[in-house]
Order: structure tokens, then sequence, then C-alpha cells
């Protein structure tokens, strides 16, 4: 897993990304940013802001993960490979809100208080993570939310790149890659758990399913809407970032890479878990097409829209 750290002299930084304040023309730069973020809609933004907001709530995920029964690194500086990666993860991580923020902070076209508020918000409340604080299920919830995150962020960056601000679409790519190898370390290390506990590895994932994984932003709050999640979440749905078919094939991807199917000599509760994780992803798809199938029935065609504090309070379309 360490090796999927790169050293701090080869990484980005978010300087890399944003107009040079040392320039001469950085007021140039930053003007040129304000204009081409001109052609992204408000939906575009307030997708954008949640993922800015979930990344910015790291120092929750590093509390959890720094927790877990088996690999707890109470001093904060032990040289163990867990210790060292969780470290370095979090160093990685931290940079993606950065840029996110100052990019957003530059463009002018969201309300930088009400965003920064929801962080706020957001790190106080913590994180609802159900897996306790058993490792196995840590490493489950970590494989399926990177990969979710490599998604979101993969879509954010089309999306950008579709409406001509190339940049941000560069920004937003770089981010879907790293969260790409963090999701290959994490799936890589569960692997290994299959190898030598499948029993305890299989329930483990099979109860984190059960209890169905949420993103960790779920508990965001901006001060005004108590149903913040819900309605992001219906956004990102609508314009494709992360949809219900996303979870449906996160699911399949991790099913097949930790070769669920293909496990044998589990005990009779293992087994009744391998059964229900191999049936899962089909089953979350059908539910979602009668779901979407019963809402556009019942929506008919009249939009929805709710106003985002995060732009201004201007509305957007939910469905």
């Amino acid at each position: 897993m360490i090796t999927l750290l790169k050293p701090v002299e080869e990484a980005w930084q978010p300087y890399d990304f944003l107009p040079d304040p040392t320039s001469d023309g950085f007021y140039e730069q930053v003007k040129e940013l304000r204009e081409r973020v001109q052609e992204l809609p408000d939906e575009y933004f307030v997708v954008l802001v949640g993922d800015l907001i979930t990344e910015e709530a790291l120092p929750t995920y590093e509390t959890i993960l720094n927790n877990a029964e088996g690999v707890r690194d109470i001093t904060t500086s032990s040289t163990k490979p867990w210790a060292r990666w969780s470290r370095g993860w979090t160093a990685k991580e931290n940079k993606h809100g950065d840029l996110l923020n100052r990019y957003l902070y530059l463009s002018g076209k969201v309300d930088m208080r009400s965003v920064e508020k929801t962080i706020h918000y957001l790190i106080r409340s913590g994180v609802d993570f159900k897996g306790k604080n058993d490792a196995y299920r840590g490493i489950v919830y970590a494989s399926f939310q990177e990969r979710a995150t490599h998604i979101s962020h993969a879509n954010t960056a089309w999306l950008a790149k579709q409406h001509g601000d190339t940049k941000l679409a560069q920004i937003c790519g770089t981010i879907a890659a790293d969260e790409k190898r963090h999701e290959v370390a994490y799936v890589m290390m569960m692997s290994k758990l299959f190898e030598v506990d499948p029993n305890y590895s299989i329930l483990s994932f099979a109860d984190m399913m059960r209890m169905r994984i949420s993103m960790p932003g779920e508990l965001m709050y901006d001060g005004h809407d108590e149903n913040l999640f819900a309605h992001f979440s219906a956004v990102a749905q609508r314009l494709g970032v992360y949809t219900a078919k996303d979870y449906a094939d996160i699911v399949e991807h991790l099913v097949d890479k930790w070769k669920v199917e293909k496990l044998t000599g589990l005990s009779s509760e293992a087994a009744e878990a391998q059964d229900f994780l191999c049936q899962l992803a089909p089953k979350i798809r059908k539910l979602d097409e009668r779901a979407q199938s019963k809402g556009r029935h019942r929506r008919s065609n009249v939009p929805v829209l709710f106003p985002f504090k995060w732009i201004f309070s201007r509305e957007v379309k939910l469905w």
C-alpha cells in the first residue's frame, strides 16, 4: 500500500493548478478563471460544492481510520505500515479539499461563507460510520467510498470539460486519479484479508452492505436545510455525477475483485452472506428502476426547484 503513495517531492500541490499570486499576471489569470466558470450552470456548482465539503471533513475520516481495532495508532507517530499509510493518505486527501476550496473561492460563483459553515457543521457532527471500530468493516467502507469518490470526481471533470472549463476538468480529473489509487490500496488490503480470513471478511462485507453504505457527507448541514444531503444527492443523481446505478456497479465490482462468488469452505453463516452479496447488485438495479418509474409517474412534468444557500439561494432543479 505504501508504494501507492507518491513521495512528497513527486506529488502535485494545489499551487500547481491555481493562478500564481507571485506573478505579474495574477489578476489576469484570476479574470480568465472567472470567465471560464461563467459557462458552468448553478447545478454544477451544487455538486462540486458537495464534493468539496465531503473532502474537507477529513479530520473525521482520519479519526475513524486511526481508531480501528488491531491497527490503532495511539501515538499518531507509529512507523508501522498502517499508521504510515493512514498519515500519507490523509496528507494526500487534504490537498483535494484545499484545491477545490481555493478554485471556488476565486470563481466568485458560490457563497463561501455558507460553504465554510457547512464544513464546520459536518466536522463537528462527525460521520455515522456503522462499522464501529472494526478494521475489516472500515476497509470495506474505504474500498467502497474511494471508488464512489473516484466516480463522482471523474464525472464532475467530464461535465466541466463539456461546459468549456478545461482547467477545472483537469483539477477534478487529477483528484479522481488519486481516489482511484486509494481504492486500489484498500481493495488490495481487503483481498489479503479474504485470503487469510474468508469467513469474517465476507461477513463484514455483507454487514456493511445490509446497512447500506452512505456517503461520508450524509450529515452535512448549512444552518438552514435539514435535508441538505438529500437535496444535494438528488442533483447529483439527475446530473449523473453519482447515481444508484453507480452504487450497484460498485457492489458488483467489489464482489468480483474479492472473488466472492468463488469462495469455498465457508461456514453456513458466511455462505448465506455469499448468496446475499452475489445477488445484491441486480437487486439494487431492479429497485432503482422501480423507484425511477414511480418517480416519473408521481412527478409528471412538474419540476421541483430548491434554493441552495451555497449558491446565494438560487434555485436548482432537483427532478
